[in-house]
């Protein structure tokens, strides 16, 4: 019999169903602060990695070969990304877990650096372009611009043959006909800040977005 089995399998916390089929990755939202104003540090990727010329937290995939857990993840590349001692890192706290469209999960971390200017960063230049400080409260003050993307599931692809590759088998399966096109899965949300001449977006924007949202919520 499994049925007394069942309270077991249930977990104090909530998980992520399907979790180890994601991209599972780690990041921290570094805070600096410099003659008593609070600044977010940003990364601008290097033309070498993927998603070169965004602007990113420092972060980066979960290795279980190095990493306890995702808290660790977020604090060894932001060592390693921006040249920076580990007891110079002080991780606040965790707000919380972004699941993707493009499956991906970043589970998301708040962290003081202990610095009082970028000088002291030896910042890893294969990965990142450059580093740079936006005050926190520009963020706070700041409406985001707000875009949409549509979203569809595709049921096939077509090749660089021009041949058309089922990827479900909707007449096999005896699916209904609907699902052999494409069809709408829904919307995406896009947050975009423009900080002088940089652009602010994507998955970067809308941990902003959460953060200051919370910051606001506790502060009113």
């Amino acid at each position: 019999m499994y049925l007394k089995l069942i309270p077991k399998i249930f977990s104090e916390h909530s998980t992520i169903i399907g979790k180890d089929r994601y991209v599972n990755s780690a990041v921290l939202i570094p805070i600096v602060i410099i003659e008593s104003q609070e600044y977010l540090l940003f990364e601008k990727r290097s033309v070498s990695v993927r998603q070169p010329g965004e602007i990113s937290f420092p972060g980066g995939h979960f290795d279980k070969e190095l990493d306890a857990d995702f808290m660790d993840t977020a604090i060894r590349e932001t060592i390693e990304e921006l040249g920076i001692q580990r007891g110079k890192v002080a991780v606040l706290g965790k707000i919380g877990t972004l699941v993707t469209p493009m499956g991906i999960i970043v589970e998301t971390f708040v962290g003081k650096l202990d610095i009082t200017s970028l000088e002291e960063l030896n910042y890893d230049k294969k990965e990142v372009d450059k580093i740079f400080l936006v005050p926190l409260g520009f963020f706070i003050n700041a409406e985001p611009e707000i875009y949409e993307n549509q979203l569809q599931l595709h049921p096939f692809i077509v090749n660089e043959k021009g041949e058309k590759v089922d990827l479900l088998p909707v007449k096999e399966l005896g699916l209904p006909e609907r699902y052999a096109n494409p069809w709408k899965k829904g919307k995406h949300r896009v947050i975009v800040y423009r900080y002088k001449q940089e652009i602010i977006w994507g998955i970067t924007a809308e941990l902003i977005y959460e953060l200051v949202n919370r910051i606001k919520k506790i502060n009113e």
